[in-house]
């Protein structure tokens, strides 16, 4: 969470209003004050996801709660700010507030089943036209929202594992149609000891540099090479401009060395319906 806030943006996104109060009711000193501060947290995840920078979970330190907050809403629940330091997240009166916060607006904490189903939305629906992490991020929590969840404690963990999933899809779903013999081409193409496909790769990768004879016939040369590779029409037609652009430059960046041993290190690898072996060059 953003540590520096604005008086106008604390009493806007902090003081306890209607059924908040009773949610508190019977509950002094220290705990009052964490019980409410967590409430605060919680109603931010409903209406002001965008304030969070922390998935609008429960705090897992003191030091998460905003100094400006803390003075405010301490003031609001007449309790001194100082008595913060005396509540324990992790004590048993801590879980029990955290378990009213969530029923109060009818979330529930996420499990492994609710993880597992949000990397396959992120795989399926969001990875293949979004790139941008902090976005992946956004669109998970905003699907918690809609599915009255707490947010996962390991997003960025989720949020990888999508990445990695849609990107072997993606490879996948490419050499199936591809075809096995423009497949083999482009293996052959960086096969060891192909000097004519280092060659090949190199001046792809050149720019045209200024028009003129010379680049105009090297450009028709470069064009006849790869018409020779047999790429299928409509190879990447369904595919965001965005997803082609990003493997684009990872191609771009890459030694023929680098496209056999794509996936070896880290890039991982999965087998389509062929039986044929996908390489998801590393991110």
């Amino acid at each position: 969470m953003r540590r520096e806030w604005s008086p106008e943006d604390v009493v806007a996104c902090w003081t306890p209003v209607g059924s908040d109060w009773d949610l508190v009711a019977n509950k002094s000193g220290p705990t009052r004050l964490g019980f409410v501060l967590m409430l605060m947290l919680m109603l931010m995840l409903m209406l002001m996801l965008k304030y969070f920078e922390l998935e609008g979970r429960f705090p897992q330190f003191l030091e998460e709660f905003p100094p400006a907050a803390v003075d405010y809403v301490a003031d609001v629940v007449k309790v001194p700010g100082g008595d913060l330091a005396n509540y324990d997240l992790s004590s048993r009166s801590a879980k029990g507030h955290r378990t009213q916060i969530r029923e109060a607006p009818g979330f529930r904490p996420s499990t492994r089943a609710d993880e597992e189903r949000l990397t396959g939305l992120l795989a399926d629906e969001v990875c293949p036209v979004e790139l941008v992490e902090d976005r992946l991020r956004e669109a998970l929590l905003v699907q918690c929202r809609s599915d009255r969840i707490e947010p996962p404690g390991r997003i960025e963990r989720i949020v990888a594992a999508g990445r990695a999933r849609a990107d072997r899809v993606f490879c996948a779903r490419t050499v199936a149609r591809l075809g096995d013999v423009c497949a083999r081409r482009l293996l052959e193409l960086v096969a060891v000891g192909n000097d004519d496909g280092t060659e090949l790769l190199a001046a792809l990768k050149r720019d045209p540099g200024a028009v003129g004879l010379d680049s105009l016939l090297t450009e028709i040369t470069k064009l006849t090479a790869v018409r020779h590779l047999g790429l299928p029409e409509g190879l990447f037609a369904d595919c965001s401009e965005k997803l082609v652009a990003a493997w684009r430059a990872r191609a771009i960046k890459m030694y023929p060395s680098d496209f056999r041993d794509a996936g070896e290190d880290g890039g991982g690898r999965t087998d389509d319906a062929a039986g044929r072996a996908v390489r998801v060059p590393p991110g």
